[in-house]
């Protein structure tokens, strides 16, 4: 028997995906390599793969979500996660994904002023984002 439970801090999410995503990159975010995490994947050919499970905040900011940002952040927060993981280099992925975080929140029919607005917003906020972090696998801790 063990007397201890093993737990992880994690900021709070507000979205969990209930069924796989998938969703193809533009060229610029073909990694040369697949990546393969406990939630997601990326193809050399640039097929993302988000798991069920996968959790996210939606977007970020004085905002509110709407079904026309949701599946932009859901896109958007995944490869930032990779960023931060150091599967992508924030240093050259990261204005792709922005634009791609554009195109997608105005397919979805976001207005085109507030579409253009959060990509300022992203481009202006979001390389503190990006940059690596040390993995939230390293940071177990024990209760009691």
């Amino acid at each position: 028997m063990q007397d201890q439970i093993k737990y992880r801090k994690l900021p709070n999410w507000k979205y969990e995906l209930a069924e796989e995503y998938q969703v193809q990159l533009p060229p610029a975010l073909h990694p040369e390599l697949g990546i393969h995490t406990e939630f997601l994947a990326l193809t050399s050919s640039g097929i993302l793969s988000i798991a069920p499970g996968y959790a996210y905040d939606g977007a970020s900011g004085p905002t509110v979500d709407t079904k026309s940002s949701l599946r932009g952040a859901l896109v958007h927060d995944a490869l930032y996660q990779l960023m931060r993981g150091k599967f992508l280099d924030y240093k050259v992925h990261r204005k792709p994904t922005d634009k791609l975080f554009y195109r997608i929140i105005r397919e979805d029919g976001m207005n085109p002023l507030r579409a253009y607005l959060w990509y300022r917003a992203v481009r202006r906020c979001g390389k503190k984002f990006t940059k690596p972090q040390p993995e939230l696998r390293d940071h177990i801790h024990t209760a009691p």
